[in-house]
C-alpha cells in the first residue's frame, strides 16, 4: 500500500526558509568571497524578480539598465570604490535616457528608466551596506549576522503573533493580515535579538542595543510593506515561486534590505563599531 502522504505548506515553508537561511549564514562565514558570491547570486536574482514586478506595474526596467548598476550599487563601496559614483549616474542618465531615442519602446523611455533606476537603488544599495557592515573592524561579522538574525526574529514574531493574537489591522490597504501586534511582537523580537548580540556579545551599551532594535524592527517592517504595495500594485501574490511555500527570493529579502542602511549609518556615526 502506497503512502499518500505529504507535507504540508507550513513545514514546506518552514524547511525552505531553515535551508535558505543555512545557506546565508554559511556563504556568510566562509569568508569575503563567500559573502561576494551570496551578493552576486542573491542580488542577481532579486533584480530579475523585480524586473517582472516592474513589467507588471506599467513599465518593465531595461536588464541593459538594472543589472549593471545594480551590481555596480552593491560593490559601490567596497570592491569598486575607487569608481566615482556621480559619473556612473551622470553615464545612467545621459546614456540611459538618450538610449531610448533609438531603442524600441521610446513613449515609455522614461518611465522604463526610472523603473531601472529605482530597481538598481532599491536592490544594490543594501546589499552595499551589508558589505561595508561585513568588512567593518573589528566586529563586521558579529555586526552582519546579528542585523541579518534581528530581522528573522522580526518577522517570525511578527507572523507568529499577528496570525494568533492580531486583532488591529495595520496598513490594511497594503497588506490586509498585518497587525498592530505582530508589528509590536516584531520590533520587540528584534530588540531581543540586538540585546544578545550588541551588548552581550560585542558588548556596548544595552542602550545601543535598544536603539539598534528598535531601528532593524522598524525597518524589517517598513520594508516588508514596500514590497508588498509593488506586488499590490502589480496585482500578484508573490515576486516569482522559486522557493517552495514562500514565493519569490524577493518576498523573502523585503524585511531585510533597509536595517543595514540604519544600522551602518548609527554605528559608525557613534564611533560604536
Amino acid at each position: 500500500m502506497t503512502s499518500s502522504w505529504k507535507p504540508s505548506p507550513l513545514m514546506v515553508r518552514i524547511f525552505s526558509a531553515f535551508v535558505f537561511l543555512g545557506a546565508v549564514i554559511g556563504l556568510v562565514l566562509v569568508g569575503i568571497y563567500g559573502v561576494y558570491l551570496l551578493v552576486i547570486v542573491l542580488g542577481g536574482v532579486a533584480l530579475w524578480e523585480f524586473g517582472g514586478l516592474s513589467e507588471r506595474m506599467g513599465s518593465r526596467a531595461p536588464a541593459w539598465l538594472i543589472y549593471p548598476l545594480g551590481i555596480f550599487f552593491a560593490f559601490s563601496g567596497t570592491v569598486l570604490k575607487q569608481i566615482d559614483v556621480t559619473l556612473v549616474l551622470a553615464l545612467a542618465l545621459v546614456g540611459g535616457l538618450g538610449a531610448f531615442l533609438v531603442l524600441p519602446g521610446r513613449r515609455q523611455g522614461l518611465s522604463r528608466w526610472a523603473m531601472g533606476l529605482a530597481g538598481a537603488l532599491y536592490i544594490g544599495m543594501p546589499f552595499n551596506f551589508y558589505l561595508l557592515l561585513y568588512t567593518s573592524k573589528p566586529n563586521g561579522l558579529q555586526w552582519t549576522l546579528f542585523t541579518i538574525l534581528a530581522v528573522v526574529a522580526s518577522d517570525a514574531a511578527a507572523l507568529l503573533v499577528g496570525s494568533r493574537f492580531g486583532r488591529h489591522p495595520f496598513f490594511t490597504g497594503i497588506s490586509p493580515k498585518k497587525t498592530v501586534e505582530g508589528a509590536i511582537a516584531g520590533v520587540v523580537a528584534a530588540v531581543i535579538v540586538m540585546l544578545i548580540g550588541v551588548s552581550a556579545v560585542i558588548g556596548h551599551s544595552p542602550l545601543h542595543a535598544i536603539v539598534l532594535g528598535v531601528l532593524v524592527g522598524t525597518s524589517a517592517e517598513v520594508g516588508d510593506l514596500v514590497e508588498s504595495q509593488m506586488k499590490r500594485i502589480a496585482d500578484v501574490k508573490d515576486s516569482s515561486n522559486l522557493i517552495p511555500g514562500h514565493g519569490g527570493l524577493l518576498d523573502r529579502l523585503d524585511s531585510i534590505l533597509f536595517p543595514p542602511i540604519l544600522v551602518y549609518f548609527y554605528v559608525t556615526m557613534l564611533h560604536i563599531l
